[in-house]
């Protein structure tokens, strides 16, 4: 633990790389690469895939040979009859069945198999979890960027208002409104840099304690991430899903168990070795011991084995049927997320800003009045974070994809 502790504190500090404020700066790949070094829970899934491995060598475990020492004394009861010490020697290998040792074996690699596949299951379920934290903090910073710009404006305009009012060019109801809008935007900016400080801390939590508690991460929301087709991500989740690959391992293992539980009712063969010492014979034997199965026909494992082949194989259909809708409502969400970016890219921004710049023009020239003014801001900041928030959903959508496809 502590090596892998020290790996992670490694490379955090080699992807790290310091910006202007003195914080450090760090990549998605950088912060993917600590949690799956040091990140806790990672390792008690990784030592449950040992102790599967363990319960395989297990499995393949010949029985061991029994051994029984006796020793004694004999001791005259009619005249003339040998005294003496006595000694006996038995030793008794237990035969294993091939057939029985086969599917033991099978199904503790099967057991494994299940394991591995609830490992890589969980592994990418935490890197999903991460980049989702990734993303959040990606969008509460362009929040936050958004909310300090809108202050500054804010101030600006009180500015000119103050002036005008000063002048007699504006009513004193004007300045007013500026010192409302300048309140709202200083609440806004203070909230905005709240969930920047939850969401980081949020991320910090995924990663690794070695993370320092003042970073900053290095991505933008403004990518277009690239989606195959729904037909094309179908097969590549009934291929490559772990949960789903988990699911038929346990079937497989519950096919080998049950098979396992019904050679168990045929007799086991032990070989037994004897020899008995006295003082004046040496008696040396060899046979077989036979356990026939006569009055329990392991009727109850049987059907245990059975009614847990039945259940595993339920619940693969069930996981089969589950990725299926996961994967259609992620895509269907990926689709309208990626429709309303267009949308607000290609229009309703660029409208929004068109006509902030009109009315601020024409509130410069005296046309308008502040009211007109600021209603267009409101509208252009409102348009903009939605932008802000669709990109982010977005990238919800993708990362919810790539956990189903296990392309992490």
């Amino acid at each position: 633990m502590f090596r892998k502790s020290f790996l992670a504190a490694a490379l955090l500090l080699v992807a790290a790389h310091a910006v202007a404020d003195g914080a450090s700066t760090y990549s998605l790949q950088a912060l993917r690469d600590a949690a799956r070094a040091a990140h806790p829970s990672l390792a008690a899934a990784r030592a449950s895939v040992e102790a599967g491995r363990a319960q395989v060598i297990s499995a393949g475990a010949y029985p061991n040979p029994e051994v029984e020492f006796l020793a004694g004394r004999t001791r005259a009861r009619v005249p003339g009859a040998t005294t003496g010490t006595v000694q006996s020697l038995e030793v008794t290998q237990r035969v294993d069945n091939p057939w029985q040792r086969e599917a033991r074996i099978d199904a503790a690699g099967f057991a494994l198999s299940a394991r591995e596949a609830e490992r890589r299951s969980f592994e990418n379920d935490l890197l999903a979890r991460l980049d989702q934290r990734f993303y959040e903090l990606l969008r509460r910073e362009a929040e936050l960027r958004a909310a300090r710009e809108d202050l500054g404006l804010a101030e600006q305009i009180r500015s000119r208002v103050a002036v005008r009012v000063q002048t007699g060019e504006a009513p004193r109801y004007e300045l007013i409104k500026a010192d409302t809008e300048l309140l709202n935007a200083q609440k806004s900016a203070e909230g905005a840099a709240l969930r920047v400080s939850q969401a980081r801390a949020g991320l910090r939590a995924l990663v690794s304690p070695a993370l320092p508690a003042e970073f900053a991460v290095e991505g933008s929301l403004a990518t277009s991430p690239v989606v195959p087709p729904l037909d094309s991500l179908r097969a590549e989740v009934l291929a490559r899903n772990p949960e789903l690959a988990r699911s038929q391992a346990e079937v497989k293992r519950a096919e080998r168990q049950l098979e396992l539980e019904r050679l168990r009712r045929h007799p086991e063969l032990a070989v037994k070795v004897t020899e008995e010492r006295d003082s004046e014979l040496r008696d040396s034997r060899l046979g077989v011991i036979l356990s026939v199965p006569l009055w329990d026909r392991r009727q109850g494992p049987v059907a245990e084995a059975g009614a847990l082949l039945t259940r595993s194989r339920s619940e693969q259909a069930g996981q089969e049927l589950a990725l299926t809708q996961a994967l259609e409502g992620a895509y269907r969400q990926y689709e309208i997320a990626r429709t309303q970016v267009n949308a607000l890219e290609n229009g309703i921004i660029r409208e929004a800003e068109a006509a902030l710049k009109v009315a601020e023009a024409a509130y410069r020239f005296g046309e308008r009045g502040i009211l007109d003014y600021l209603d267009a801001q409101r509208v252009f900041r409102a348009a903009r974070n939605e932008l802000i928030a669709a990109r982010y959903e977005l990238q919800l959508a993708v990362i919810e994809i790539e956990r189903l496809r296990a392309a992490q």
